[in-house]
């Protein structure tokens, strides 16, 4: 087999320079998984590594869904709707990643899970601040899931502003109401802390988008990129549910929840009902 030498103008000597580990800060990052569950002769149980390793990775992916969503918000509460697209085309994306990697946790088999669940102790995936976050930029807001993070007084605060600020989809219903369009008052104006509740009187609005996509392009493209997002949050949730009940079956969760059937309630959950619901009226 050959050998491949450096080419000269690599930089090899990295003492005062900024390297590829200290920009990442690979020391943190990779210094951050602590399996605790141990076999009878002490030492770490195999497959906690990739417990782990599956919901760190997942924090990080949300971590970025949750900055390019704020952005997004930003840009629609700004009017430079048009800016939101490749935002929205990203947090997709990143969705994508979020729901692939379930696989990766279906190789954990029952016994394997078993083996290490005691090791959770009541820690939940239910208690991730930052996919409650998710949940409320989108809209699902919950007044009540706040009590979870009282004893992380940064996350409960980040959630309680985010649980009175307007949403996603609330941002989007303003500036189509600032365009001329007619929003019912009560959408543009009201107590944010509470979810978005479906009102009819939104599908005449989204059936003028669409019925004249060159008129209200934007606007048009804005409704497929919130479906597209709704969408891939339904399935990462039924993937969820579909993972849990695998390795799990029908057992209580460990953050003490039903399980799968905690789960299954989320599937009934819509961020953006009427654009779904235009849909019955399009071509009629």
């Amino acid at each position: 087999m050959g050998t491949r030498t450096l080419e000269p103008g690599i930089h090899t000597d990295l003492r005062d320079r900024m390297s590829y580990g200290g920009y990442l800060r690979l020391d943190r990052l990779l210094d951050a998984q602590e399996p605790r569950s141990r076999d009878a002769e002490g030492e770490p149980l195999h497959d906690e590594l990739l417990f782990i390793v599956q919901h760190q990775v997942a924090e990080l992916w949300m971590k970025l869904a949750i900055h390019e969503i704020r952005a997004a918000i930003a840009r629609v509460r700004a009017d430079r709707i048009s800016e939101c697209f490749k935002i929205l085309a990203r947090v997709k994306l990143v969705q994508r990643q979020l729901f692939e990697q379930w696989a990766v946790l279906e190789t954990l088999t029952p016994s394997e899970y078993a083996a290490i669940r005691p090791s959770l102790g009541t820690a939940s995936g239910f208690q991730s601040h930052q996919y409650r976050a998710l949940e409320f930029l989108l809209g699902n807001k919950h007044a009540g899931m706040l009590d979870v993070f009282r004893h992380d007084s940064a996350a409960h605060d980040e959630l309680a502003q985010l649980l009175h600020a307007p949403s996603l989809y609330d941002e989007f219903l303003r500036h189509l109401a600032r365009r001329g369009l007619p929003v019912p008052r009560e959408c543009v104006e009201r107590d944010w802390s509470l979810p978005h509740e479906r009102h009819a009187g939104l599908v005449p609005v989204f059936r003028t988008i669409y019925a004249d996509p060159r008129r209200w392009w934007d606007a048009y493209d804005m409704c497929e990129k919130l479906v597209d997002i709704e969408e891939a949050f339904q399935l990462w949730r039924f993937r969820h549910l579909k993972t849990v009940e695998r390795i799990i079956g029908h057992k209580p969760g460990t953050g003490g929840s039903s399980g799968v059937a905690f789960l299954k309630g989320a599937l009934d959950i819509a961020f953006f009902p009427e654009l779904i619901d235009v849909r019955g009226e399009i071509g009629t």
